[in-house]
This record gives C-alpha cells, sequence and structure tokens, in this order.
C-alpha cells in the first residue's frame, strides 16, 4: 500500500527550490545579522576606549561574560536561543531536501521560534501547495536534521496554513507556558494526523457489547462492568 508519505516525496521531480529574494534572506538571517552587528559595535566602542586609557567598558564586557558563563540560568537561556538559531536554518534545510516547497520553488517561511518546555517551537506560514500534512510526513526527516529526538507537528485550527513544528529533545516538562505556547495557547492547534485538538482528551464514547454467537441477548449478569467498556471511566457515584 502507498503511503502518503511516498505519494508527497519526490512530487517536484527532485526540483531543488529557488533562490529566495532579497528581502526573505534577510529576514531569515536577521539575528545573526543584529548580532554580528551588535558585537562589532561592542568590539569597536571597547578598542577605541582602550586606545584612550579608558578601561570601563573593557571592565563592563568582561563583567557581563562572566555573569554568562558562570551564572546557570543565563547559560541555560543561551543555550536555548543558541538551539533556536540552528533549528530555524535546519528546519528550512529539511523543507528543501524533502521537497516541501511550491512548484515554483518557494520555501515555507519559519515567522518566529522561541524555546519551549521540550526544545524549539517554530511558527511556520506554509506557502500555497504545501500543508502542514507535508511537515508531518517528514517529520523524522525534520527531527533528525534538527538533531532532535522527535517533531511535533501542529496546524492551526481555522488557518490551515499556519501551523507549529516542535523540536523535541528533552522530556515532557510541566510549569508555566512559554515561548510561543504563551501568546497562542494549545488548545486551538490541530493534528494533521488525527484531526483533534492537542489537549483533546480520549475517545469516551461507548461500543457496542458484542452478541454471543448464538443471537441470544444476554443476561443480566453477562453485561461487563463499567470498566470493562473501552475508552471509558466509572463514572463516580
Amino acid at each position: 500500500m502507498t503511503s502518503r508519505r511516498d505519494l508527497r516525496h519526490g512530487r517536484h521531480g527532485g526540483r531543488p527550490p529557488g533562490r529566495a529574494g532579497l528581502l526573505v534572506r534577510a529576514w531569515r538571517w536577521r539575528t545573526e545579522v543584529v548580532l554580528l552587528a551588535g558585537a562589532l559595535s561592542l568590539t569597536a566602542t571597547v578598542v577605541l576606549s582602550l586606545r584612550e586609557g579608558d578601561w570601563w567598558p573593557f571592565l563592563v564586557l568582561a563583567g557581563t561574560a562572566g555573569v554568562l558563563v558562570t551564572s546557570g540560568f543565563w547559560r541555560s537561556w543561551v543555550t536555548a536561543h543558541a538551539w533556536c538559531l540552528v533549528s530555524r536554518h535546519r528546519i528550512r534545510r529539511a523543507c528543501a531536501e524533502t521537497g516541501i516547497h511550491t512548484r515554483s520553488g518557494r520555501l515555507p517561511l519559519v515567522l518566529w521560534i522561541t524555546p519551549s518546555a521540550l526544545g524549539e517551537k517554530a511558527l511556520v506560514l506554509a506557502r500555497a501547495g504545501t500543508c502542514a500534512e507535508d511537515f508531518d510526513a517528514f517529520s523524522a526527516e525534520i527531527a533528525a536534521a534538527c538533531y532532535a529526538r522527535d517533531a511535533v507537528v501542529l496546524r492551526h485550527g481555522r488557518w490551515s496554513n499556519l501551523l507549529t513544528v516542535e523540536i523535541v529533545r528533552g522530556d515532557e516538562a510541566t510549569g508555566p507556558p512559554v515561548g510561543l505556547d504563551r501568546f497562542y495557547g494549545r488548545t486551538g492547534w490541530v493534528s494533521p494526523r488525527t484531526g483533534r485538538a492537542a489537549k483533546e482528551g480520549p475517545d469516551t464514547r461507548l461500543t457496542a457489547v458484542p452478541l454471543p454467537a448464538t443471537g441470544e441477548f444476554p443476561e443480566p449478569d453477562e453485561f461487563p462492568e463499567p470498566d470493562e467498556f473501552p475508552g471509558r471511566r466509572r463514572q463516580a457515584a
């Protein structure tokens, strides 16, 4: 039987994605550009200050770097955001390699990526011709490209061109929502596999009681207990 993954694989005949425009490339590298500009500005300020015999900028910069290195909180914060930069480019690369792009060669756009309780979560805009099912079919490739354990794909319950890709690196964590969950929540997102909300509970519908092979209706004492109904919990008295 042909799977959905096989149907979606190579749909463009192995055609590579086209070269993005200047604005799109600037958006993809916006964080790196800002960090590079900031690093160059700080370096120039420190060098000019040292030439004039002023040591305060150098001491402030050294003290800040020392806090980032020795503090566990800030070290974790820097590490988490560094993984966000890595995952953003690796998701785009995985889309290019697996054919998740339009016929004209336009890749999905990673609008935003933030740390999550499990790793990183990216908000992705699917171009016309792509959808959340494409990402879900190649979730294993996306996880491997991001050096992660798994990748979970959810699409918006109303706007199907918006989806989230959560890169799972650690175990399930509890606590207040962080990153994208803080702004968008979790209940409005639907799994492409099941079509159900991410936080929806298990199916509680009753199943029919099978009749004996003889076709006779079972006696009352032969009915299964409530706990024996699949997917149903015993109601509190």
